[in-house]
């Protein structure tokens, strides 16, 4: 009797948004936490010297300890399976075989703002694929390390241009309802940013829905009154007809 293929082998999967985890062929993978901070560490800057990834990582120590620790914290990676890291003379990265969902996301963001800066001229049938990267969780929340609270900040604006920029050219491309979609998911990660609630408007309006467009601007006028003390910036208020007079 001929014998089934073998199903094909998971990739070793890095995930550093919503939460850290780390998948061999699907099951997680339990890591002590300098385990966690070094292969983290490593999915987001890429290949670092040891020096370097001593330093930050054991900050507080001398050199040489710093050194000890990180050559303790590669040896105790698990080696059952891929490998996790590749060592070269100009230091040390995530292995090749590694997915790593920051990277996903940044891919799938700069996609959408390189397709909208060159005028969007493919068509787009919907999202793209890996929308739940855009909309997903923050980088390793709870985390205050100092190499990971400005990361954060820089994947969470990525992110927003994305989701704006994305929505814009939905609306421009005759799908205001996928547009409107993103745009909400834009407001759900930074209620009080003016220009995902343009990103609103503008599908609302795309779709015909002039009274949706003036209810959501004047809630978001409230709100920034209420939190702020301000008003919306006068070319918002522009895009709202029964505002121009």
């Amino acid at each position: 009797m001929q014998s089934l293929p073998s199903p094909p082998l998971r990739r070793p999967r890095l995930q550093l948004l919503g939460q850290f985890r780390l998948e061999f062929h699907a099951e997680p993978v339990e890591l002590c936490g300098n385990a966690q901070r070094l292969l983290a560490f490593l999915g987001l800057r890429g290949c670092v010297s040891r020096s370097t990834l001593a330093g930050t990582l054991w900050p507080d120590v001398p050199e040489e300890r710093a050194r000890g620790s990180l050559r303790t914290t590669l040896w105790r990676l698990p080696r059952d399976g891929e490998p996790l890291v590749r060592c070269t003379r100009d230091g040390i990265a995530v292995a090749d075989a590694v997915s790593v969902d920051v990277h996903a996301l940044t891919e799938s963001a700069l996609g959408v703002l390189h397709g909208s800066a060159c005028g969007g001229s493919e068509p787009l049938r919907g999202p793209p694929a890996p929308l739940e990267l855009l909309t997903g969780g923050d980088l390793l929340p709870g985390w205050d390390d100092d190499w990971v609270v400005p990361e954060r900040e820089w994947l969470r604006q990525l992110r927003l241009h994305a989701l704006e920029a994305l929505s814009e050219r939905l609306a421009g491309q005759g799908l205001p309802a996928l547009a409107l979609e993103v745009a909400l998911a834009s407001v759900r990660i930074e209620p009080l940013r003016e220009s995902a609630h343009r990103a609103v408007v503008s599908a609302h309006l795309a779709e015909g829905n002039v009274i949706e467009a003036v209810r959501h601007y004047h809630a978001y006028r409230q709100l920034l009154r209420e939190e702020l003390g301000i008003e919306p910036s006068l070319d918002f208020s522009r895009m709202i007809p029964l505002t121009r007079r």
